[in-house]
């Protein structure tokens, strides 16, 4: 359960200003608007504060409550602009389309590749199968964390398939991501970038219905924060 100790307004009242910022294209400043017609007097700073501190939280939950994902992966990156500067964020899906993980990095490179598979394969098992790109880093990423399961004795390889024709589907999942990201400008620093992205990435999973609790998108939402 995320503690809310210390917050100057209703649990209830952040959650909801968070939830509608992570789900709809509004800037901060929309939101102060918004909630200021509402009768909610709050900062655009202090909402930013909320998503950041909040989003990550929140995101740590919906790991360890979403339902189990189908044994064949999609992997790809897309790009995102912190500080002026192009970052990278790795995403990972299911065959089914189910969102699985996902890392901003600040390199596109073998070593940010394993630490993603290495994440991934922490709180989702062992896949059968990732379908990426024709991207080479991507692909020493996946042998670098066979070379470790193999040394730790593990049975299992991890095939990789290199195909874009089957990686469309990923391609397109990025497609909300960006919607969303787009009225933002730009992030300012890399932690708010990830810890903003953490909070998207839950919203686009309350969409696809991954977690086996009631109600609409907020209650769930408001549930995952305990």
């Amino acid at each position: 359960m995320i503690s809310f100790k210390g917050c100057h307004f209703p649990k209830q009242a952040i959650l909801h200003a968070v939830d509608f910022y992570l789900r709809y294209s509004v800037s901060l400043r929309d939101l102060e608007e918004i909630l200021a017609e509402r009768g909610v007097t709050v900062d655009h700073a202090t909402l930013s504060r909320w998503v950041v501190k909040f989003s990550p939280l929140v995101a740590i939950e919906a790991h360890k409550r979403k339902k189990s994902g189908a044994a064949s992966w999609r992997m790809d990156e897309t790009y995102l602009k912190v500080r002026g500067q192009w970052m990278y964020l790795y995403r990972a899906i299911d065959r089914d389309g189910k969102t699985l993980d996902f890392m901003l990095s600040e390199r596109r490179d073998t070593a940010a590749a394993k630490k993603f598979f290495s994440k991934a394969l922490a709180n989702n098992g062992i896949p059968l199968r990732i379908v990426i790109d024709k991207s080479g880093a991507n692909a020493a990423g996946i042998n670098e964390v066979n070379k470790i399961l193999k040394r730790f004795g593990c049975p299992t390889k991890i095939t990789t398939v290199r195909s874009k024709y089957l990686n469309n589907r990923i391609e397109q999942d990025h497609r909300f991501i960006k919607r969303r990201t787009r009225p933002m400008l730009g992030f300012k620093s890399f932690t708010s970038a990830a810890a903003t992205l953490d909070g998207i990435e839950v919203a686009q999973m309350i969409r696809k219905k991954q977690f086996e609790l009631e109600g609409d998108g907020f209650a769930q939402f408001a549930a995952l924060a305990g």
